[in-house]
């Protein structure tokens, strides 16, 4: 299949391009490089040996979307076009929810115009909003969001949702994320966000490197083993094939609205994830504990088995792996 890839030279979607393109797919990657670089197209061909053909725009372009669909005669769409940090979404509202929801709606139009109905789309754990229990499955309650990105992503669910109710004959994927951290094994590509990081696995990385001072960890009074944050850490891998996995059963299927929690069901405290990193590195991280930050909640880990029992998919990556993989990217980065 012919797949658009929005935001596909991102973090997850230039580790999910490469996932396509070794299955055998052709890959179109609309990107405007808000929080990306356009080296990683080369790099996702060096991995693979195939090229991504690559628009550079935005998905509210209209007008660029449809020559794509036009020019390319794609088969289906993977939407990864989002901003993602809950701690920026809280202070940026207005960005956050114009980027991540009128995007959406520009794509479906488009989409439906030219009658490519096969989307999946990249949702979140934090439209469980504070979870009521963990594990969390899909038919747990959703709403209650504590922040405006997992907002953002909950209003798209229920778009999605009224477009399926409104037209059956689409064929819709939401797949909700718990925490991909990680990097390809090649150490070619890995999470590489413009500026400050707002996510925890790069921010450690470049502690641990020198490049940054000192991790500040957002609160330590949690009702938690350690009072830290707990969260379901994935491999950005794993998550990856999960997408590829979701893109089958749209495939096999035809026709249907599904939704899978990606995840490993398992909850690894911040400090946990520090120890971890420190250990499969021989690295010291140096942090604070700070004041919790506005938005974050205790803990969030995934029941995975519907992905695993529809899908045949399952997370398969430890924790060691996703914290090795992640220096080797920041390393092999300052070699090249």
């Amino acid at each position: 299949m012919k797949i658009l890839v929005t935001g596909g030279l991102g973090y997850i979607g230039s580790h999910t391009c490469v996932e396509l393109l070794q299955e055998g797919h052709d890959v179109v990657v609309l990107d405007n490089l808000s929080n990306s670089k356009e080296e990683v197209k080369d790099k996702i061909k060096k991995i693979t040996g195939k090229e991504v053909k690559l628009y550079l725009g935005d998905m509210i372009n209209e007008i660029l979307l449809d020559e794509i669909f036009t020019k390319e005669k794609i088969d289906a769409v993977i939407d990864f076009a989002a901003y993602k940090a809950v701690g920026e979404s809280v202070k940026k509202p207005v960005e956050y929810y114009t980027n991540n929801i009128s995007t959406v709606l520009v794509l479906l139009k488009v989409m439906k115009k030219h009658n490519v109905k096969k989307l999946v789309f990249s949702s979140s754990a934090t439209v469980y909003g504070n979870p009521e229990h963990v594990p969390i499955k899909e038919t747990d309650k959703i709403g209650g969001t504590t922040n405006p990105y997992g907002t953002s992503k909950l209003f798209v669910e229920q778009i999605l949702k009224d477009l399926y109710a409104s037209d059956n004959t689409w064929d819709i994927a939401i797949l909700r994320y718990f925490n991909p951290i990680g990097a390809h094994k090649s150490g070619l590509i890995g999470e590489e966000p413009n500026g400050i990081p707002a996510n925890l696995m790069p921010y450690i990385t470049k502690v641990a490197n020198k490049e940054l001072e000192c991790l500040s960890v957002f609160g330590n009074d949690y009702k938690t083993k350690d009072g830290t944050g707990v969260r379901d850490y994935i491999h950005v891998v794993d998550l990856a094939k999960g997408h590829i996995k979701a893109l089958e059963k749209l495939e096999k299927e035809k026709q249907g609205l599904y939704i899978y929690n990606l995840g490993t069901g398992i909850g690894y405290s911040v400090l946990d994830i520090i120890n971890a990193f420190e250990k499969v590195n021989n690295v010291k991280v140096n942090y604070k504990i700070v004041d919790r930050r506005p938005g974050d909640i205790a803990e969030c880990y995934s029941d995975p088995s519907k992905a695993k029992e529809e899908l045949g998919w399952e997370a398969t990556l430890t924790i060691e792996d996703m914290c090795r993989d992640a220096y080797n990217f920041v390393k092999n980065k300052m070699i090249s």
